[in-house]
This record gives structure tokens, C-alpha cells and sequence, in this order.
């Protein structure tokens, strides 16, 4: 038997899970925040990052463990000098300060058709390439000190590594920075050049088996990745799954056998930590929805479920189009959000209640349908998130989405696919696993809801939907182009 740890850097906090390399058991956990102000969109020192890491791996944590996989939060950008020090804090989070860089950057290049072309992806807020434009256009004196650029994950690998001249990231990592051609696998320098005025060192991509060397205490290091694809590989998910994120915004993601280019940036076409592609859909609404309508009704979310499930679905004929901050898909970005078909019968809690949840699934069913539509398979849907242990989500999630919904038991899903990483590259190190067979870990336990006999009622509430819809937003859903 082997121990291997997964470490996952998140936005607030480090978790460390240390596993058994044939198994995927759970041996022991470590937790620690991130000292100081965290979790927030912004300015961090990523020192912060190594200090929680020490303390949750303290108490002998990593005892007997040969091999670690680190994953870190997405949309981190750490800005080195040519001394390998921090030119300036990171730039991490969803960071609004970059939107009109963002849309300098589709200006710059010409189209948005010309950023998916060129990465799979038009620049959004947080991505490196945008930071990176904001950078130059902000801190003219910073970003001429900057002689390379690494995210989360990169840069903690380095430090546990030692800090050698050579650093890394994976394709994961790399797929989410908006200079990296999903495509082709290969970086876009022009596109660096672009946004921060002339090349940087960038690091070397490896393939998801391969290591990133070894500790100076002889603890072999993996590729890493970002938490998003760290946590679909500890999921498990493979081609015909797809996994559907309730946050305050939401997103949908699926496995899938090729990039794909999408022109009008509703798929973001990002690599998966296992040599797949794994295009993702976010909306700007999701349990923000739930929120708002359960503060209107003066109920928290347990209340607002409870409510639900008074009315029937269709919920008396109110549609809620959830686009309370604006929508990202569709590309509706100055629109709100709508309640149609009040009459006098419909006007009840329970039945704003039930709009409030078929529109927040109704609108993730539309982002499942834009990977659908171009040829991605979904035969069942992983629900993630704490709202998908209300029972009126569970209720109403088959039928609306169309499939079978898999809700998993809570866990460090991130952290464990990191460890199982690392188990693989472990393995390939030692000959007894080749580099395109990971481990068959123990899936995540779960609940399996089916359609069954509402689908049918699904689709009706869903026509009813897509209607208003429609009616208020005509173009919301143009053909893709490929």
C-alpha cells in the first residue's frame, strides 16, 4: 500500500487529505485558513498560501506520504520578477477591475470570434490574460518588472519543489489562462504580448501522469491542477457525465472528446485534469435566486423549499427568467430579471416559491443545452453545491434537466482529486500504472434521483419557460458557429 496527500488551495483555506494510493480511502484530513483577509476578489500575498499550507500538514500530517498533488483556487495570477520574487500581491478571484480590459483585449484582437477561435474562450474578469492587460494599463512600472507569470497551483508547486529554475503548470491550469490554445495545446505568446506589451517566461505544460519533481525531502510532486478540474477527476466523471454547480451563480460542466470553439463565449472551452476537454457553461444566477425570492417571502431556503413544494409544477403559470445580475448565458449582460403570468390565483407564496426554483433550473437546463447543442453527450447530471440537499432542487432537478441527477455526499472532492493525481503519477513513476490509466478509485457516495414518469411535466414546465423567454429575449439563443 501506498499514502499519498491531495492539497487543495482555495480562495479561504488549505485542505490536505492523505490518501491510500489503490483504494482513494481517506486516511486523515488537515484544515487551516488563509491568515489575514481572505476569500475576497482582489490584492493577496501568496505567502498566505504557504503559511496555511504549514499548518494544515503540521501534527504529522504527511507522515509516510510519497507523492503530493496540489490543486489552487482558478483565476490566480502571480507576477514574478527576475529573481523569482512577487512583483506586486497576486491578482486572484472574479476580479471586476478587469472588465474594460477585458473588452479591450476583444477590441485589440478584433472579435470575440477571434478569442475562441484562437483559445476557446472570450476574456472574462478574472482570467490571466486579462489581468495581465489591467496590470499594463494600470501599473505601467509593475508590469515592466514582471519577467514571468504563474497561477496558484504553479507557484505553490514551485515553492515545495524548491523553487528550480524550471516551473510548471498542467494543461488544466494553462486552459483557463486565455493564452493557451485548447486546441492545439500550445501557448499563444502573441496573445501574452497583446495583453501585457511584450513575452514573458511562461511555464512548461505537462501531461496530467507526468510529476513536477521531487521535494528536497524526496516527496514526488504531481502535475497539480485548478480546483475545478481537481474536483471532477476526485468526482470521477467521465464522457456522458455532466456536473452542475448551484452557487450564488452557477455553472455546467461536461466531459468531453474535443475543444471546442464557441463565438458567442458562452462555453468556455478549458482541458481536463486526465487528457480530455471539459467545456463549461456559467450563468450569472443561480441560488442568488433562491436568496432573493426567500427574503421577499421572509423565509430562509429551508422555508422557501417547504413553499415549493405546496404548489405543482408550472407553479400556476408564474415564470421567474432568474437574470437578476444580468445573464452570461445567454448574453444578456444589461437585462433583469422577470416574473410573468400573475393573475389573481397565481399571486401565493407557494407559487412564487416554485417559479424561484423551476427558473434557476430552467436556466442551467439552457446552459446544459448549449453544450448539448454543440454534440456534447449528457446521460446524467452530478448536482453540486448546499443547495442541491433542498428537497424541493431534488424534487424538481430530474424532470427539468432531463436526466438522471446524482447528488453526492458532501466532501473534499478538489483535495481528493489532487491526491488521486498524485496516486497516478506515483504510479507511473513506479511502473505500475500506465499514462492513460489513473487509478480506479471508490466513486463518490450518492443519491440517484430519475426522471421517471414527470419527465413529461418537465418538459411542459420548460416550454412554458423557453416561451417567456423567447418573447422577451428573441435572440437570446443564436445558432453556434463553429
Amino acid at each position: 500500500m501506498g499514502i499519498v496527500a491531495g492539497l487543495d488551495s482555495s480562495p479561504e483555506f488549505t485542505r490536505i487529505v492523505v490518501c491510500d494510493t489503490e483504494t482513494g480511502a481517506v486516511l486523515r484530513q488537515g484544515f487551516a485558513p488563509h491568515p489575514g483577509e481572505t476569500g475576497r476578489v482582489g490584492d493577496i500575498d501568496p505567502q498566505a498560501w504557504l503559511l496555511s499550507l504549514g499548518e494544515a500538514a503540521s501534527g504529522g500530517m504527511l507522515e509516510g506520504v510519497q507523492a503530493i498533488g496540489v490543486c489552487g483556487q482558478p483565476n490566480a495570477v502571480v507576477p514574478l520578477d527576475g529573481q523569482g520574487n512577487a512583483v506586486r500581491p497576486a491578482l486572484v478571484g472574479n476580479d471586476k477591475r478587469a472588465q474594460v480590459a477585458a473588452a479591450d483585449l476583444v477590441d485589440r484582437l478584433g472579435s470575440r470570434e477571434a478569442w475562441a477561435a484562437a483559445v476557446g474562450c472570450v476574456p472574462q474578469a478574472g482570467q490571466a490574460v486579462t489581468k495581465l492587460r489591467w496590470l499594463a494599463r494600470t501599473e505601467p512600472e509593475a508590469a515592466r518588472r514582471v519577467e514571468s507569470v504563474l497561477g496558484a497551483h504553479d507557484w505553490l508547486v514551485w515553492q515545495l519543489l524548491g523553487r528550480p529554475p524550471q516551473r510548471t503548470t498542467d494543461r488544466g491550469a494553462a486552459s483557463g489562462t486565455g493564452y493557451w490554445s485548447v486546441a492545439t495545446g500550445s501557448y499563444r505568446t502573441d496573445l501574452v504580448e497583446l495583453a501585457l506589451g511584450r513575452q514573458v517566461a511562461l511555464p512548461e505544460v505537462l501531461g496530467p501522469a507526468q510529476s513536477a519533481g521531487t521535494t528536497p525531502e524526496g516527496l514526488l510532486i504531481s502535475a497539480g491542477t485548478d480546483e475545478t478540474m481537481a474536483a471532477a477527476f476526485g468526482l470521477g466523471i467521465g464522457t456522458g457525465d455532466a456536473v452542475v454547480s448551484l452557487g450564488a451563480s452557477g455553472s455546467v460542466m461536461a466531459v468531453h472528446h474535443e475543444a471546442l470553439a464557441d463565438s458567442s463565449g458562452m462555453i468556455t472551452s478549458l482541458a481536463d485534469a486526465t487528457g480530455m476537454h471539459l467545456p463549461v457553461v456559467h450563468t450569472s444566477n443561480a441560488v442568488r435566486t433562491l436568496r432573493g425570492t426567500a427574503e421577499l417571502l421572509g423565509v430562509d431556503l429551508e422555508g422557501l423549499s417547504a413553499l415549493a413544494e405546496k404548489s405543482t409544477p408550472g407553479a400556476h403559470g408564474l415564470v421567474l427568467l432568474p437574470y437578476l445580475e444580468g445573464e452570461r448565458t445567454p448574453h444578456l449582460p444589461h437585462t433583469a430579471g422577470t416574473l410573468s403570468g400573475l393573475r389573481r390565483e397565481s399571486m401565493k407564496p407557494e407559487h412564487l416559491a416554485r417559479a424561484a426554483f423551476e427558473g434557476m433550473l430552467c436556466g442551467l437546463a439552457d446552459a446544459l443545452d448549449v453544450l448539448r447543442g454543440r454534440g456534447v453527450a449528457v446521460r446524467r447530471v452530478f448536482l453540486l453545491g448546499a443547495a442541491a440537499e433542498l428537497p424541493a432542487v431534488r424534487a424538481a432537478a430530474p424532470s427539468l434537466l432531463g436526466v438522471q441527477v446524482v447528488v453526492v455526499q458532501p466532501a473534499d472532492y478538489a483535495a481528493l482529486g489532487a491526491a488521486r493525481q498524485a496516486a497516478w503519477a506515483l504510479g507511473v513513476a513506479r511502473g505500475t500504472l500506465g499514462a492513460d490509466a489513473p487509478p480506479a478509485w471508490q466513486g463518490a457516495a450518492s443519491q440517484v434521483f430519475e426522471p421517471g414518469e414527470e419527465l413529461p411535466v418537465g418538459r411542459a414546465v420548460r416550454q412554458q419557460y423557453t416561451a417567456v423567454r423567447d418573447q422577451l429575449h428573441p435572440n437570446a439563443f443564436p445558432p453556434a458557429a463553429d
